[in-house]
């Protein structure tokens, strides 16, 4: 009924799982696909877009922008892909019926024809937000990184705050307000102020009526509370445990605090002083402006400044000494209970730590001298100084004028000095202290005390400096305004070392002289 119809056309052979025509885009997808690599990978190392390598797998000529690129890229393809670039390029021109321009013509040079663009909507498609190509991912939108419970969450926290703004607005306006009532009542307590209020009398009766009622006297309480002071309007508050915090645990019990002498002295020093304190036993002052600071025993800083030219500083009463620096301390001088002596130091030099008890100074320092320092006491009396002069016999002998050098009468052994122009002498005593330091100005004096033994000279401008040996003028000290060192100041060695002086050698001489 059926026969099978093994009849083979003449000439044909069987045909093996190879002898199907392979297109050039399979055979370059399967390159491809071998190496591992996706057309965004390709576009990566090659520069050339995934949707070029698409169209050329593809054989879509009409995917380029120029006609003129498309060998280029066919080859540049077949080598990454390792395929023969001639044989890629023949194959896609086969397949896609490409065929190259020549140089010169218009298919080379011209852009490829635009395509027309279908409109959706009221505006075109964006190339670049949407591509053709579908392996290219798409951009994500702004909304879509937005979650459902994200909005939900922020609309309840905006509730939550809205609400709780709102009632903070309320408690603020509810506290803010105040509200007046008005009453028809007069207060109670100016009601019963009033002293003139009487027991309740019929204001109709006048006359015998009147007569016949007795007065009565006003309101004794409403007198008491219009009498009273203010101050015992407001309660007195008395706390319920005073008596328990009146307790001092320092004055009973087991925590009793034994008096100290430093306690007592504490408690001397916070009582307050009613009357003036002693006067200051020591008093500072400058004939000349002087830097000072004085300080307490802690290292505080009592007084510091620069006392003018007859100022003064009285030293408070501590119960330690403090100690003085001063600078020109040759201007510096001490009123100890009354007594003045220095000065502090020698000439412009500066003194460090000087011990400014009475007892201290006293003994390191001499007595000012009336007769000897007469240009100091001229001084004060010029500055019109009587907290600064000692009142002594010697003050008013002391003021006068000071007298020249043929007005002094020295006894034997007494030698003098003068000085015809300004010079600077400093004496020594045998132990090397500075007894004497001074610029003697024109016609000035200094005796050296006789008492003192060893004393020695040093000047500078010695040629203005001459000596007074009895009635004997003898000298200068040195030749000009040279120094003189080590001068010895016994009688006996400047008769031997020094000749009289010759007035007709030095004018100046002669016009001391002659004052």
């Amino acid at each position: 009924m059926f026969s099978q119809n093994n009849e083979t056309n003449e000439g044909e052979t069987p045909r093996g799982f190879d002898a199907f025509d392979m297109r050039l885009g399979d055979v370059m997808r399967g390159e491809r696909a071998t190496l591992g690599k996706s057309l965004l990978d390709v576009q990566r190392e090659l520069k050339i877009k995934a949707s070029y390598i698409s169209a050329i797998e593809n054989a879509d000529p009409s995917a380029f922008d120029s006609p003129g690129f498309i060998a280029g890229y066919v080859r540049s393809y077949a080598r990454y892909l390792h395929l023969d670039p001639e044989w890629a390029f023949q194959a896609f021109c086969q397949e896609s019926g490409f065929a190259t321009a020549h140089g010169m013509s218009v298919d080379a040079s011209s852009p490829r024809p635009s395509r027309p663009v279908v409109a959706t909507g009221l505006a075109t498609r964006n190339v670049f937000e949407e591509p053709s190509t579908p392996f290219v991912p798409k951009p994500d939108s702004v909304f879509s990184q937005i979650e459902a419970g994200a909005i939900g969450s922020i609309a309840v926290m905006i509730a939550l705050v809205a609400g709780l703004g709102y009632g903070a607005y309320s408690i603020v306006q509810e506290v803010q307000q105040v509200e007046f009532t008005p009453v028809d009542q007069t207060p109670v307590v100016a009601a019963s102020v009033d002293p003139l209020a009487t027991s309740p009398v019929a204001p109709s009766l006048n006359g015998p009526e009147m007569a016949s009622v007795a007065p009565v006297a006003p309101n004794t309480e409403a007198l008491d509370r219009l009498y009273r002071p203010a101050a015992l309007d407001v309660p007195v508050l008395t706390p319920r445990d005073e008596p328990i915090a009146a307790i001092d645990p320092r004055s009973v019990g087991a925590f009793v605090e034994t008096p100290t002498e430093e306690s007592s002295l504490l408690a001397a020093a916070s009582t307050p002083q009613v009357v003036d304190g002693p006067t200051p036993d020591v008093v500072l002052f400058a004939v000349s402006p002087t830097w000072v600071r004085v300080r307490g025993a802690d290292g505080s800083i009592l007084f510091e400044k620069v006392l003018d030219k007859g100022e003064e500083y009285a030293l408070p009463v501590t119960e330690e000494t403090p100690v003085l620096r001063a600078g020109n301390s040759g201007s510096l001088y001490f009123k100890v209970n009354g007594t003045i002596v220095g000065p502090a130091g020698q000439g412009t030099s500066t003194v460090k730590d000087v011990q400014l008890a009475s007892n201290d100074l006293s003994a390191s320092y001499k007595q000012v001298d009336p007769i000897e320092d007469k240009a100091l006491f001229a001084l004060l009396k010029e500055l019109n100084a009587p907290d600064v002069l000692p009142a002594s016999a010697n003050a008013a002998e002391a003021l006068a004028e000071p007298e020249t050098p043929e007005q002094i009468t020295l006894g034997a052994g007494e030698v003098a000095l003068f000085a015809v122009r300004p010079a600077w002498v400093r004496v020594r005593d045998g132990d090397g202290k500075v007894i004497f330091e001074k610029i003697l100005e024109k016609g000035e004096e200094y005796r050296v005390p006789a008492e003192i033994a060893g004393t020695n000279l040093r000047a500078g401008n010695s040629g203005s400096l001459y000596f007074r040996v009895g009635d004997q003028v003898i000298g200068p000290v040195g030749p000009g305004t040279s120094t003189a060192r080590n001068v010895s100041l016994a009688v006996e060695d400047l008769s031997a070392k020094y000749q009289p002086a010759d007035t007709a050698a030095d004018p100046a001489l002669r016009d001391v002289l002659q004052q």
